[in-house]
């Protein structure tokens, strides 16, 4: 079979899956995919996805933007509150699978998401109302967008964060640049490259989060904060410091990472991503071991993208990143690393990637910095 029909057969193939995705998206829209309501002198937006862990597609976008707009504007509404349904996630990420889909066969809606998620992701960031996020459980990728620029970020002990894109072939996304390496020392280069989840309380200690409350206290802290009247920032300040006061879970453990704080300042401290893998290697402790182990499974490009992305996003403003951002994404669409990440994790879940280049060596500075490349008329504006 010549390698144009195999490359239409794929293609095909694509298109039907997609289709298939975009079908059943649509027969399951019986419930809003997200809800939006007016709750006392709060806007209240609930991401109602709890099958698929609140996973935020390009609707759901598609509503949640032009009514913070509005709600921006109204006098009636002093504060924004945004949550997840079904007790066990906030957000697990971007609906990746069929943003791949519509990729490999060239559909719009590729571009589309990530355009319009970074527009939204700005809109939080320069939020003029206290914007409160409740990230109740798994908080991933682009529900960390919806929620790490907001003013207020409340974690509980049943928060999950992470940024694994490195190991699905994409790099952390969604502000990712802006506010990883505003993070204490190396601690967003590590979280970036390596994936590292962190939980619970945990995540207020490494500053994504900007209070932790016990998730029994929620809904009492939510009454309190939709009764405020004409709140400034500082009203609701003091309203999630006294909650965070009467939460006591955990306080005595020490966060999950204290004791490789300087391991990790010494170690991911190298002007590329391959001193850093040898940084680890010459270290020999059984946490540098591990690391080299994890980041060997990542794709080279992502890796390599991401140090790059970390270290010229430390002096842009949120929205310069999210054009530097946009730029990337539009690469990692044009190359293959996604679209194999994806398969091997998320679709036959064969956890064996096949990563082109293969290594490390193999990705030039050249491939690297096209993938920073403007796009003209075709880059992200605001």
């Amino acid at each position: 079979m010549s390698l144009t029909i195999l490359k239409s057969t794929y293609r095909l193939r694509s298109l039907c899956r997609l289709q298939r995705i975009q079908g059943h998206m649509m027969s399951s829209q019986a419930a809003p995919e997200v809800l939006l309501e007016n709750v006392g002198n709060a806007g209240v937006i609930t991401l109602n996805r709890p099958k698929v862990l609140n996973a935020l597609n390009l609707p759901m976008i598609r509503h949640i933007y032009p009514q913070l707009k509005k709600w921006e504007k109204d006098d009636e509404t002093d504060i924004v509150i945004i949550k997840g349904a079904g007790g066990k996630a906030f957000c697990a990420g971007g609906d990746i699978r069929v943003v791949t889909e519509a990729g490999k066969v060239g559909d719009p809606l590729a571009q589309d998401f990530f355009h319009e998620e970074y527009l939204l992701n700005s809109v939080i960031g320069n939020y003029k109302k206290p914007y409160i996020a409740l990230i109740d459980g798994i908080t991933m990728g682009g529900g960390v967008g919806l929620s790490v620029h907001g003013r207020f970020r409340v974690a509980t002990e049943k928060t999950l964060f992470a940024m694994p894109e490195t190991a699905i072939g994409l790099f952390p996304d969604v502000g990712g640049g802006y506010f990883l390496p505003r993070l204490q020392g190396k601690l967003g280069l590590f979280l970036a490259l390596t994936g590292f989840r962190l939980k619970g309380r945990d995540v207020q200690r490494a500053g994504v989060a900007s209070h932790f409350v016990e998730s029994q206290k929620i809904p009492a802290l939510e009454k309190e904060l939709v009764d405020l009247k004409s709140p400034s920032a500082e009203d609701v300040s003091r309203v999630l410091d006294s909650y965070q006061n009467q939460s006591s879970l955990d306080a005595q453990k020490p966060f999950v990472l204290e004791e490789h704080r300087a391991d990790i300042d010494r170690l991911f401290s190298s002007s590329s991503v391959e001193g850093i893998l040898q940084n680890l290697k010459t270290d020999g402790s059984p946490f540098a071991k591990k690391q080299a182990e994890i980041l060997s499974r990542m794709s080279p490009t992502s890796l390599k993208i991401t140090y790059k992305q970390l270290q010229a996003g430390a002096s842009l403003s949120l929205q310069d990143v999210l054009v530097m951002e946009y730029r990337l994404s539009q690469a990692c669409l044009r190359g293959c690393d996604f679209y194999e990440g994806v398969r091997a994790l998320l679709v036959d879940k064969d956890q064996s990637p096949k990563w082109n280049p293969s290594s490390l060596e193999e990705v030039s500075d050249q491939s690297v910095e096209e993938c920073f490349s403007s796009l003209g008329e075709k880059d992200l504006r605001f």
